[in-house]
């Protein structure tokens, strides 16, 4: 066990060692000057160098793509803080290049930053609707009854049964979305390629291994040895992930769009490369999404550099996919 930490930690010393040289090159220093400016340079790198430090999976990937990233969420004046939840730099197997890259990916949180910025919205506002409080939704008039449990510890216990999301302008105007979880479900089976509603199977070079359904990982009902299959952020953060699936489909539909927040929906689940042109990995039409592929854990007879990739099985970009479906 101390031989296996040691080595780990060799590990990331050498990436944070690296980034750090990375980020020292007077090509990549004159780029984050063009973008952040030169006194706000040694906070932005602190930035990078610590979200990497936290995220060992982060780690693994392009220093040029880390950075791109950082650039991006810079831009739009966000903060990468996993705490803040506004954007993330988010871990990807590109297989066609053989190489890990961060892609951009923004968090519900963006959001509403970039929509309130805009001065447009009056009211803006995303909820997880639990059981026994909805009443009735009228879609039609967009007009939703409920009666909210009052004691709040209660209700957070208390299981999901949809998403609501609404907004309205300064000048009056109100738009109103309802989402039952099953819907919601289903929206993440069939457009992210981490995510399995059903208990499936994936592929790696060990062979096959079994994933078991949604409920059953809600429930805890899997080895913990077999976490790794579970990261994409439609299994550790579900509700982050409806949260930002209502407001893109409520914003991009019928919000106002700020220049900044159009920037960051046509950005979202890109790698940004140093050119400033985005690749969105094997994900299709740019509206059909896949969140990022997971990285098995070491094999015990092999040293920690030498472990292997899994992904799920290839799944075949959706033909004629309605353009309102964003992740």
């Amino acid at each position: 066990m101390a031989v296996g930490n040691s080595l780990a930690k060799r590990n990331q010393n050498q990436q944070a060692s690296g980034l750090t040289a990375y980020l020292a090159k007077d090509a990549v220093r004159n780029q984050i000057n063009s973008v952040v400016g030169g006194k706000n340079g040694p906070r932005f790198i602190s930035s990078i160098v610590s979200a990497v430090q936290v995220n060992p999976a982060l780690q693994e990937c392009t220093n040029s793509s880390i950075v791109s990233a950082a650039l991006l969420g810079e831009s739009l004046n966000l903060s990468p803080s996993p705490q803040l939840g506004q954007y993330y730099m988010v871990p990807y197997d590109n297989r066609s290049k053989g190489a890990k890259e961060a892609q951009f990916q923004l968090g519900y949180k963006g959001y509403i930053q970039l929509a309130i910025r805009s001065g447009q919205y009056k009211k803006l506002n995303v909820l997880a609707i639990k059981e026994g409080e909805l009443v009735r939704f009228d879609p039609l008039n967009e007009e939703i009854e409920v009666r909210l449990i009052e004691d709040e510890e209660l209700r957070e216990e208390a299981p999901t049964v949809g998403y609501y999301a609404m907004f309205e302008y300064t000048n009056g105007f109100r738009k109103a979305l309802y989402w039952s979880k099953r819907k919601m479900l289903a929206h993440a089976d069939k457009f992210s390629k981490a995510f399995s509603v059903g208990e499936t199977t994936i592929k790696t070079r060990y062979g096959e291994k079994k994933k078991v359904s949604f409920a059953d990982y809600e429930a805890g009902n899997y080895a913990k040895e077999d976490e790794w299959m579970y990261s994409s952020f439609w299994y550790k953060d579900f509700d982050g992930m409806a949260y930002k699936t209502m407001l893109r489909q409520l914003i991009s539909k019928w919000g106002i769009m700020s220049i900044e927040l159009q920037s960051a929906i046509n950005a979202d689940m890109a790698v940004v490369h140093e050119d400033g042109a985005m690749d969105y990995v094997d994900n299709g039409p740019e509206d059909v999404y896949t969140d990022y592929t997971v990285t098995e854990p070491n094999n015990s007879d092999q040293p920690a550099e030498e472990a292997e990739q899994a992904t799920k099985e290839d799944a075949a970009p959706a033909d004629n996919v309605e353009a309102d479906f964003f992740n």
